[in-house]
């Protein structure tokens, strides 16, 4: 089972090596590559895209306030070694903090720096899965991007999309950690005990990327609430 989340700098190496084989997937692709389950995008948009997200996190952890996304911005050099800029800038802003100092974020009431340790991993790795990465998330991480959905972008849902309309609870199965979360129908759902009801059974890191609406091996699915929830769009 898997503590999640992590204590805050426990995310830093998995941060560095993520963003350190996204580098690698720049200097080794094709810029002009689709990206499937980004419509429209090409590798080299993806690229510059997760350079500016890291960018624009790291100016809102070094200021500690809500800064606008200017994610029109483009390398004014290599695409591989403007990311990897970009990446650094990001860990060394996470590394000189304190993850309890006070921080504008969008996921929650405990308004403190920790939260962008765990979100830069997650944006990293769905982005890495979208690159065509072969590299292996190691399945805790990919548990705790679960959690990460179910239990910070669900609640606030509503931000962004209709709330999710389901019939009954609805429990998800990491067959290969173990972790167990049951949605509890709401307005929005939320996390909640055990429950009897609709199933999903699927590796964590297959898990994560249907719940960030990416292609990929069909989770067991049981129950028309299962289907409501994973068709439903979760996340940002």
């Amino acid at each position: 089972m898997t503590t999640m989340p992590f204590p805050a700098r426990e995310y830093l190496p998995v941060l560095r090596e993520l963003t350190s084989a996204f580098a690698e997937r720049l200097r080794t692709g094709d810029p002009a590559a689709p990206v499937p389950d980004c419509a429209g995008w090409t590798l080299a948009d993806l690229g510059t895209h997760l350079g500016n997200v890291h960018r624009w996190a790291a100016t809102v952890v070094t200021t500690g306030e809500v800064q606008p996304q200017d994610f029109a911005q483009l390398p004014g050099a290599e695409l591989p070694s403007w990311y990897a800029e970009g990446a650094q800038l990001l860990l060394g802003a996470l590394e000189a903090t304190d993850p309890a100092d006070r921080c504008w974020h969008f996921g929650g009431t405990e308004k403190t720096k920790a939260f962008w340790f765990r979100r830069q991993v997650h944006e990293t790795a769905v982005h890495l899965a979208d690159s065509g990465s072969d590299h292996v998330l190691d399945p805790a991480v990919a548990a705790d991007g679960v959690d990460e959905v179910l239990g910070a972008m669900l609640p606030r849902v509503t931000r962004w999309h209709a709330v999710p309309q389901l019939p009954g609870p609805v429990t998800l199965r990491a067959t290969d950690t173990g972790d167990v979360w049951t949605v509890h129908p709401g307005e929005p759902p939320t996390l909640g005990p055990a429950a009897d009801g609709a199933e999903v059974e699927a590796p964590a890191r297959d898990l994560l990327l249907r719940l960030w609406k990416r292609t990929g091996p069909d989770p067991r699915v049981t129950g028309e609430a299962a289907k409501a929830l994973l068709a439903a769009p979760l996340t940002p």
